[in-house]
């Protein structure tokens, strides 16, 4: 990464000190099994992320001036779970200073990490997971941290909600709750499935979403594109209640795969990125102190770490 503030918003917005958001790049695309180019994401979105208009019209506002850090890439990758570990560890240590932490990849295995850091920081946490694919198998090639992993650990600890699902394997059918999955045939002809949704999710969100639930028509630099995906207005419109409804706690996207010779998906990719940032803040003002709900009074809801546990 050689861009030294996101957007290239000032300098000052972009210090930790100054900024209430957090942005971890994470270009891994260690298991990708199809087309590889995950780990090229993370730069690709930060330069169209150059090239934005950082006024965002339907809120009205300029949420860049909440001040975004750019933290260092994680650049671990010696093993899908060392990576796991890495991304785990550091977003955990950003969720502590009191950050709304958020992530871009590479591929959906560094969901497995950040979910789990946001699990062990928000009680009865709700993952909202946007996507073509279930990514529900128990292991892959050999591996739990694999992309077709990324949502199974979710499954089993989160109130996971699944939204756009068009492709998955027959052994992922006992592990799915169809209840909390929104299949991408009947959202179609399903007027209430937005409300359905939301009425299945707990107070505190995560979101994560995998580019490739967008239709290839508008986003085709993606690992493993899937056709009959979602479109951009309603993507925005379910978010933007999501938003309105619920305690967003954090979100990533992941498997942006860049094309050099057409620049759209990773423009996509920095809009709908800057667009949940204006949907998570457009309420607050500019003086205000973001405060995700974590405080010292909330240390219990970090289960599995101790009070000298350093990050």
């Amino acid at each position: 990464m050689t861009t030294n503030t996101y957007a290239g918003i000032p300098k000052e917005l972009g210090k930790l000190e100054n900024a209430k958001i957090v942005l971890i790049p994470v270009p891994y695309d260690g298991t990708s099994t199809w087309q590889k180019g995950a780990d090229k994401g993370p730069k690709a979105f930060l330069e169209a992320s150059e090239n934005m208009e950082l006024y965002d019209i339907e809120t009205d506002t300029e949420v860049y001036k909440k001040g975004i850090h750019l933290a260092d890439p994680i650049t671990e990758n010696s093993s899908p779970e060392a990576m796991v570990d890495a991304v785990h560890t550091v977003t955990k240590r950003f969720i502590k200073k009191n950050k709304f932490v958020t992530l871009f990849g590479g591929e959906h295995s560094i969901s497995i990490g950040t979910i789990k850091a946001f699990n062990e920081s928000f009680k009865n946490l709700t993952v909202l997971q946007l996507d073509a694919h279930a990514d529900l198998r128990k292991t892959y090639e050999g591996s739990s941290c694999n992309h077709a992993c990324a949502l199974y650990n979710a499954s089993q600890t989160t109130n996971l909600i699944q939204v756009g699902i068009r492709s998955m394997d027959i052994s992922e059918t006992p592990i799915m709750d169809e209840e909390k999955t929104y299949f991408a045939h009947d959202m179609l002809t399903d007027d209430v499935w937005m409300d359905s949704a939301i009425h299945q999710m707990t107070e505190n969100v995560f979101i994560t979403i995998d580019l490739d639930v967008f239709d290839p028509s508008i986003l085709p630099s993606t690992g493993t594109p899937e056709p009959g995906g979602l479109l951009w207005y309603e993507t925005l419109a379910f978010l933007k209640q999501v938003f309105l409804e619920k305690n967003v706690v954090g979100f990533d996207i992941v498997e942006l795969c860049p094309n050099t010779h057409a620049k759209s998906s990773d423009f996509l990719a920095a809009k709908l990125y800057y667009k949940l940032l204006s949907y998570k803040f457009q309420d607050d003002g500019l003086e205000d102190d973001f405060d995700a709900n974590y405080t010292e009074k909330t240390k219990p809801t970090f289960t599995k770490y101790n009070e000298d546990d350093a990050y």
